[in-house]
């Protein structure tokens, strides 16, 4: 690390333009919000304003990320480290960064408390060191089922958690701006917390990808569900649910559920893929390296969420409109709401009722026009705003906050 960072120190004495520091999780980390991370780092570098992309990444086990041009990596914390707030800042210091960005949600930093809880007063530190800050923040701990989402035993320590998550929040917002993708979240944040830093940037396309065949698939019509699961994102309804289309006499699928475990829930994947051996045409394909996913999708017939609760935005939700896949998406709260404000469209089941998304998927397999309609409409939702005019518009704030410091 120490080389890296010397890199850092003497490419910054000849680099003309902007040197942005980003704080996120990045592949080979598996951890939350890695691929969302990858294409943001990627898509700054290549912009002219930058001279250089300063990615402070977590250090794991899978390894270091691979070279990126104009891109310097510094793997500057762990998850669930109890030296984020120690480490990250003092990485930051050293390199010194025009300015810094914080890829986050609430679990960014850690699934127990006090680690993970400590990682989220970054923005706040950073501030009162003079950097300028600009957050992404992906869910609000507001909208989140603490007990449901793994981080709470019982009703109890979900209102603590969920009372903490407030003065965490208010934490957060000591950043210069918090950038939020739905358009109710910075509503929220300014209604409920009288933010005037928070403001809306949408999630944006990570590729500028061609058009997508909207038609079915060739081969077994494939059911696929894509995430880190073992919380408030479970296997079981969807199997059962495949279970009922199976004894409805749809011999002609699959189903494909791809991902890893939620870091709240170690050992969830082997498990169900054990419990559930031996059903027909099921597959669990593990991790998804970034080069498989496009086939993954584009092989799929249909995008099930089978989910209880949410976090946010989904990021595959994204992924499933930019291959142009039709959805099946449960009726949670104002789910249904957040999902339309961004321009998506799926087929809604009751949350936790496996009948209601067996009937759900098969009203996307039986009809192929109705899937293609909503695959089109997912298309126009995901890939409207590209991440290469997202990360623009994070340039041009990243200049008016620089501006301002320097008037």
């Amino acid at each position: 690390m120490l080389k890296v960072q010397a890199d850092v120190a003497e490419r910054s004495t000849s680099a003309t333009g902007l040197r942005i520091g980003i704080v996120t999780a990045f592949p080979p980390s598996r951890n939350s919000l890695n691929e969302y991370g990858y294409h943001l780092v990627k898509h700054l570098a290549r912009l002219d304003e930058v001279a250089e992309v300063i990615v402070y990444c977590d250090i794991t086990s899978a390894g270091v990320p691979d070279p990126m041009p104009g891109v310097v990596f510094v793997p500057s914390w762990e998850f669930n480290g109890l030296g984020t707030l120690r480490d990250l800042p003092g990485a930051i210091s050293r390199t010194q960064p025009d300015a810094v960005l914080v890829n986050l949600q609430f679990a960014t930093f850690g699934d127990r408390r006090i680690p993970g809880g400590l990682g989220l007063l970054l923005p706040a530190v950073l501030r009162a060191r003079h950097v300028p800050t600009l957050l992404i923040l992906h869910n609000l701990a507001d909208n989140v089922d603490m007990k449901d989402a793994g981080f709470a035993g019982n009703a109890l320590v979900a209102r603590l958690m969920t009372l903490a998550g407030r003065m965490l929040t208010r934490a957060l917002l000591r950043a210069d701006l918090v950038a939020l993708t739905i358009p109710r979240y910075v509503e929220f944040l300014q209604e409920s917390y009288g933010a005037k830093n928070a403001i809306l940037a949408p999630h944006g396309s990570f590729e500028d990808v061609p058009t997508p065949s909207f038609d079915v698939p060739p081969g077994r019509r494939s059911i696929m569900a894509f995430g880190k699961w073992g919380t408030y994102k479970t296997v079981d309804m969807l199997v059962e649910a495949y279970k009922v289309l199976l004894s409805r006499g749809y011999e002609d699928i699959q189903l494909v559920l791809a991902g890893t475990d939620s870091p709240n829930s170690a050992g969830y994947m082997a498990s169900a893929a054990e419990r559930y051996a031996d059903v027909p045409n099921l597959e669990f394909p593990g991790y998804i390296a970034e080069e498989a996913v496009a086939p993954l999708f584009l092989s799929s017939s249909v995008v099930a969420f089978p989910y209880t609760s949410t976090t946010g935005s989904s990021g595959v939700l994204h992924q499933a409109g930019e291959y142009g896949r039709a959805a099946v998406l449960p009726r949670i709260g104002d789910l249904v709401d957040i999902i339309e404000e961004e321009g998506f469209q799926g087929v809604y089941f009751e949350p936790g009722d496996p009948v209601s998304l067996a009937d759900a998927i098969a009203e996307v397999l039986d009809d192929p026009a109705k899937q293609a309609a909503l695959g089109r409409r997912n298309f126009a939702a995901a890939t409207g705003i590209p991440m290469s005019e997202i990360v623009q518009w994070h340039v041009a704030h990243i200049q008016r906050l620089l501006a301002r410091a320097h008037a």
